[in-house]
């Protein structure tokens, strides 16, 4: 049987993360396997003596952290998929394009998460001064936005927003919600912008009180940002992508030559 242990009302530390600290030693030292279920909220109740809305709150820090998934009416389990394996060397190779799938849709698929996107706004603007000048573009000069929320397993792991120069995106279904199959970078090459490159930017911070609204998770979790510009093979910048990926969510891996 699980050793819940017991919870120190004299620190300072609250008691849903202390509850946190014990289920979550308890998965990493392997005590609660992949796929295996939590206590129930009844049994952590009675057993520390707390509220409810503690019991669950200690449960949503380890779902931000990605260590549990809740399954609507059975419960919380131990998260048995791996994280989503970001790998910068295939994930925009023309064959997923050409199966109809994006890079996102291949990498979820390929960690075992059934992946999903949704909260997609289009809009025409003004490029800001950074997207203007990151693409070549004239200030003030138009844009099509396209921003999106994506999930693994109906959990929420990534926000983006996408900006493509006007004069290639109007008029195409990269200016409406649904691009069709194989995603933006599919249209833009049917467009006649066959793509040569990527080039990347990645850091990590704090997010924003609206990124840990449409991300679902905590103050104290932190997320990677990526600033992504893709040329096409006249240098042409065609799209600039600002990404906040859930940092527990995605391991990033890079395949780079030694030349």
């Amino acid at each position: 049987m699980l050793d819940l242990g017991t919870i120190d009302r004299t620190v300072d530390r609250p008691p849903y993360r202390q509850i946190a600290d014990i289920l979550r030693q308890h998965i990493e030292r392997g005590r609660l396997a992949p796929g295996e279920q939590l206590p129930s909220e009844a049994v952590m109740i009675e057993h520390y003596g707390v509220a409810r809305m503690t019991v669950r709150e200690a449960i949503k820090e380890l779902r931000t952290e990605g260590l549990v998934v809740a399954q609507h009416g059975k419960g919380v389990f131990v998260r048995s998929a791996p994280p989503v394996r970001r790998l910068a060397s295939d994930r925009f190779a023309r064959r997923h394009r050409q199966e109809g799938k994006s890079a996102f849709l291949a990498e979820a698929e390929a960690a075992g998460h059934v992946p999903g996107v949704d909260q997609i706004r289009v809009t025409n603007e003004a490029a800001s001064a950074e997207v203007a000048e990151r693409l070549g573009l004239k200030p003030r000069e138009r844009v099509i936005v396209r921003s999106r929320r994506y999930l693994a397993d109906g959990r929420p792991v990534e926000v983006a927003t996408s900006y493509i120069p006007e004069s290639i995106a109007k008029g195409t279904p990269i200016a409406e919600v649904n691009t069709g199959p194989g995603g933006i970078y599919a249209r833009i090459e049917e467009a006649g912008h066959e793509l040569a490159r990527f080039t990347e930017e990645v850091s990590a911070r704090m997010p924003s009180p609206d990124e840990r609204k449409a991300l679902e998770i905590g103050s104290g979790s932190p997320v990677l940002t990526l600033v992504r510009t893709a040329f096409d093979t006249t240098g042409r910048a065609v799209e600039v992508c600002d990404t906040v990926k859930v940092a527990t969510s995605f391991v990033l891996e890079y395949d780079v030559p030694a030349r």
